[in-house]
């Protein structure tokens, strides 16, 4: 007998092929018994299929209006996974290949079964991304959990680990108005109005657990300064937890902000330099970042921690330049020596 994920397949595939199946030859199909059959259909319709059914001796099983999909049998995880890693990928994309994943992302959205359909389709929607983000363990049901509440207006309760773990305590409920999914460097938050703090504030997706719908709904505030992502790279600046790194950089602000200005502050000087500013978790995050500025830069402000790998990249990448040159240099004198012994 074929595993539960492959039968659903081929259920489905039976299942588009006629417009009626008795489920006795339907089961005879599938090598399988009649009540594994209906269990296989309930999984079927917990997937948002609309598979009928009738009951009696000429009873059976039909594929319901807009059944006729293809069949992509993903479980809620597995959708999520495949939005988010697409989403991330168009994010650190640009040009056609952004354009490619894009299509892709929404080509998957489009064949997904109604019901994850509607979390795949939140979560894009309420999502603002950073280059380079990496999703960290947030479980999927949260992810999905809270983009519905976003995009439906609806207050939630989660429970929250404050900054700290235990040392700054146990786990409290808070109450919430969710407004906006954000990734900042390897982390997701969710922007929401803390409802019996009065206030705004941002919360680690990794230490929030059990979101749950209230079924309250509300009307959207204007977010501080109109941008999540900045609002909430904000509230992460200063903390003793992250790295800081200021240069000036020789090269027009527009230009670096459009490579990356979507998790650093970059702040005109005059038409050739600007000043940019990055906050990080990782040391390593914030040097490939002003690597990809592709400008000659100053070091205006970092710890010794930050100057002490930038040193070692800065040996590190011209060692690997002078082996390059040097193995260059070799494979051409011996193609000139080949040459001349050929005279």
């Amino acid at each position: 007998m074929a595993n539960t994920s492959s039968r659903t397949l081929r259920l489905l595939s039976l299942l588009q092929t006629h417009r009626f199946w008795p489920g006795v030859e339907l089961a005879s199909r599938l090598e399988v018994s009649e009540r594994t059959l209906r269990r296989d259909i309930d999984r079927l319709r917990e997937l948002g299929y609309p598979v009928s059914s009738s009951r009696g001796l000429e009873g059976g099983y039909q594929l319901g209006s807009g059944g006729s999909m293809p069949p992509l049998v993903v479980d809620e995880n597995e959708a999520i996974a495949m939005v988010v890693a697409l989403g991330q990928t168009a994010s650190a994309q640009s040009g056609a290949l952004a354009d490619s994943t894009l299509s892709a992302l929404s080509k998957v959205v489009q064949v997904l079964p109604a019901r994850l359909r509607r979390r795949a389709e939140s979560l894009r929607a309420v999502t603002v991304d950073s280059p380079f983000a990496e999703a960290p363990e947030v479980s999927a049901g949260v992810l999905g959990a809270l983009a519905q509440a976003i995009r439906d207006a609806e207050r939630v309760r989660f429970s929250y680990t404050a900054r700290g773990g235990a040392r700054a305590g146990e786990q409290a409920l808070r109450h919430v108005e969710p407004h906006q999914l954000v990734t900042v460097g390897r982390r997701w938050y969710l922007l929401a109005f803390d409802l019996e703090r009065a206030d705004w504030r941002s919360f680690r997706l990794d230490r929030l657990g059990d979101p749950q719908g209230t079924k309250s709904l509300f009307r959207r505030r204007a977010i501080p300064g109109g941008d999540a992502a900045a609002y909430v790279r904000a509230g992460l600046s200063g903390r003793t937890e992250g790295h800081r790194l200021v240069t000036v950089v020789a090269a027009p602000a527009a230009e670096v902000e459009k490579r990356i200005g979507r998790w650093t502050t970059v702040e005109s000087l005059d038409d050739g330099r600007c000043r940019v500013t990055g906050e990080a978790r990782d040391v390593g995050f914030l040097l490939l970042g002003m690597g990809l500025v592709e400008a000659p830069f100053t070091v205006e402000e970092a710890s010794d921690e930050v100057r002490a790998a930038l040193a070692s990249w800065s040996t590190r990448f011209a060692a690997a330049s002078a082996s390059s040159s040097a193995a260059s240099a070799s494979a051409g004198e011996v193609a000139a020596s080949a040459k001349a012994s050929a005279r």
